[in-house]
């Protein structure tokens, strides 16, 4: 299947669906970049100042994807999309989506979209809208190769393009593995930043050494130096073992009750140390809790 290709590369014509937030800022940076662009939403008006900008607003779905070789969407998730794009013909167009979902569901939508002989390339943003457009913002692509070569530099307008792998679901497994991340390590400062507060320690002044100094130093440091032995199950416990690290978790929630703050997510931690003694890595180092978040939640 052979994408259309415009006679500019550096400025190619690009119709973006779904105007959020996200959308919004897309649309912005590829009408900043020179890139001729199309919009559509399912509420008109969400286009005004982006047509007052330079954009062109198709009256409909079908319009939208015509005007344009290359279609990024950026919708709710895949079923929106598949919902709004039912109408459009795909033939022959390149379709990048940046909507959220699961691996499973990027893998239909290859399936999808090859049965209305589109060329389709699954994404992930990893920024907030304001960052759209930065040189170093990441952007997260897997799937077909061909459309990320011949788009990527109408993508780079974007942000950094970094292209996962020939399966479609790599995009979307980052991204929610780096959400997970995210969220663990916010909950961890909150709960730290409580935990300190109890002191009257302002937030401010203990993120300069939670986030200044201890997250890059010693955590980031510690996953950087011991990723390679994760990969190989190696957890030596000669600098600190499962045990040892228990007696913390339990200090951690013995001084949560004491100061009268939430002790949920440090129970949990601790439960799960306990866990894994159980399961005969007390003498390793903490990091072999990875071999049991390898494996489903046991039942109740």
């Amino acid at each position: 299947m052979t994408t259309q290709h415009s006679t500019d590369p550096i400025h190619t014509a690009v119709t973006v669906v779904g105007l959020g937030p996200m959308g919004l800022a897309l649309a912005e940076t590829l009408l900043k970049q020179g890139h001729p662009t199309t919009v559509w939403n399912r509420t008109p008006e969400k286009a005004d100042g982006l047509f007052a900008q330079g954009a062109h607003r198709a009256a409909t779905i079908a319009d939208a994807v015509a005007a344009s070789p290359l279609t990024v969407v950026c919708v709710k998730d895949y079923e929106a999309m598949y919902e709004i794009l039912d109408s459009a013909s795909l033939v022959g167009r390149a379709l990048v989506n940046l909507s959220s979902g699961t691996p499973t569901e990027a893998h239909a939508a290859v399936a999808w979209a090859g049965e209305r002989k589109a060329d389709y390339l699954d994404g992930a943003i990893m920024v907030p809208p304001p960052a759209v457009g930065h040189p170093d913002s990441v952007f997260l692509y897997s799937g077909s190769r061909e459309v990320f070569d011949d788009h990527k530099s109408t993508l780079a307008a974007l942000g950094s393009p970094t292209y996962l792998g020939p399966d479609p679901s790599l995009a979307v497994l980052y991204n929610t593995a780096l959400l997970d991340f995210m969220y663990a390590s916010l909950n961890g400062f909150l709960h730290a930043a409580a935990l300190v507060g109890t002191a009257n320690v302002e937030v401010a002044k203990f993120a300069e050494l939670a986030i200044g100094w201890f997250l890059p130093a010693v955590v980031g440091a510690t996953v950087l130096a011991q990723a390679p032995h994760l990969d190989k199950g190696d957890y030596p416990g000669d600098q600190g073992t499962m045990e040892m690290n228990l007696n913390a978790l339990e200090h951690i929630a013995r001084t949560s009750v004491e100061r009268n703050v939430s002790s949920d997510q440090p129970k949990l931690m601790k439960a799960l140390a306990e866990r894994a003694i159980a399961e005969g890595h007390g003498g390793q180092n903490y990091l072999a809790v990875f071999e049991l978040l390898k494996k489903p939640t046991p039942s109740s």
